[in-house]
């Protein structure tokens, strides 16, 4: 049920609708009496969105993240309807309040942003575009990694897609989506939502993971701490300030072994002109990786490994399904290039480090 009172709305219709990709989907409507009073039934298949519009204009709407048998409250007037519907009765109604109150003042600010279009270059309105929306992302992701079942987190979402590309997306919003789903599948596993959540999440990750084996990918590269030899955890971070080159590899991977030889030569060629090598191996037997280590001379000291082969996520991380396999990346640690060998290496080598 939804029911309350919207004053100054007497005689206008509210409508429950469902949305899909034929449109909008009438789920219930109802009438607002001469007191403002109303209350309206309905039957919905498992938690999802909806959305409760008042009469005819298509701005008055709310979204309305429904679980079966809820009793939503409403305290509202017509003319702040869609701004702060004041809902109550819900395990979501106090999460939406505060949302609705984060993204009314993100579209006063990007009202005041407009109006100034002409006197800001693009860059500039980009700029303070996604300044004036940070409170609200942070908001989102917040709520949902503080309360991953929530059910309105279908709306706050949306803050953590990677709605303009990865170039700038945070990768630890993948995290807190991944969270929700999981917590989604828990409590909400017959939800035709949960199901749909789920698979938006592979393929933003399967997507991410693509973006970052692409060259022209400038993301961050995820951190890496994993065990040297000697069982110490050492960290692709405590590298920043180095161009890096990641260097995925194992002693039982011929082109790999036959690789190194170059790479050892990249190596003392530039090793004091700021170029690390972050090594990466995909073995299992310890003896054979440090083995393999002595025998091809790798002498810098970065060297770490899960030993768990080819079930280590670093192949989901860094998207890859063969080895050698290289990642560079520049000195705030952002991706350059992937997959560059032998010559290839050596003239981006070049190129970067004569600017030092």
């Amino acid at each position: 049920t939804i029911s309350g009172k919207i004053t100054d709305a007497a005689n206008t219709t509210l409508y429950l609708e469902a949305l899909s990709q034929q449109g909008a989907i009438s789920v219930a409507q109802g009438t607002v009496n001469t007191d403002g009073t109303f209350k309206m039934t309905g039957n919905i298949p498992g938690m999802g969105i909806y959305q409760l519009r008042l009469g005819e204009a298509s701005d008055k709407v709310i979204p309305l993240t429904l679980v079966p048998k809820d009793h939503v409250k409403i305290n509202t007037s017509f003319s702040n309807f869609q701004t702060n519907p004041n809902v109550s009765g819900t395990v979501w109604s106090a999460v939406m309040n505060k949302y609705m109150d984060e993204f009314n003042k993100f579209a006063q600010q990007q009202q005041a942003l407009n109006a100034k279009r002409d006197q800001l270059s693009e860059d500039q309105m980009m700029e303070q575009f996604v300044a004036s929306k940070k409170p609200l992302d942070d908001f989102a992701r917040e709520q949902m990694n503080n309360d991953p079942d929530n059910p309105f987190n279908i709306v706050l979402s949306s803050s953590a897609m990677p709605n303009t590309g990865f170039k700038d997306w945070d990768p630890e919003n993948l995290t807190v989506l991944k969270k929700v789903s999981e917590a989604y599948n828990k409590k909400y596993k017959d939800s035709p939502f949960a199901a749909t959540m789920e698979n938006q999440v592979m393929q933003i990750e399967s997507a991410y993971n693509e973006f970052l084996n692409s060259p022209e990918s400038t993301g961050v590269a995820p951190e890496i701490a994993l065990k040297n030899p000697d069982g110490k955890i050492m960290k692709l971070s405590s590298l920043r300030g180095k161009i890096v080159l990641i260097d995925f590899w194992a002693s039982w991977c011929g082109p790999c072994r036959k690789e190194n030889p170059n790479v050892v030569k990249l190596y003392n060629e530039y090793k004091n002109k700021g170029f690390a090598i972050f090594s990466v191996s995909l073995d299992q037997d310890a003896n054979a990786w440090k083995q393999a280590i002595k025998q091809d001379g790798l002498i810098w000291p970065h060297h770490v490994s899960d030993l768990m082969g080819w079930n280590t996520s670093m192949t989901q991380v860094y998207g890859f399904n063969s080895i050698p396999h290289t990642v560079l990346i520049d000195r705030e640690g952002k991706i350059i290039a992937t997959g560059l060998r032998g010559e290839s290496l050596e003239q981006k080598l070049k190129e970067l480090l004569s600017k030092k």
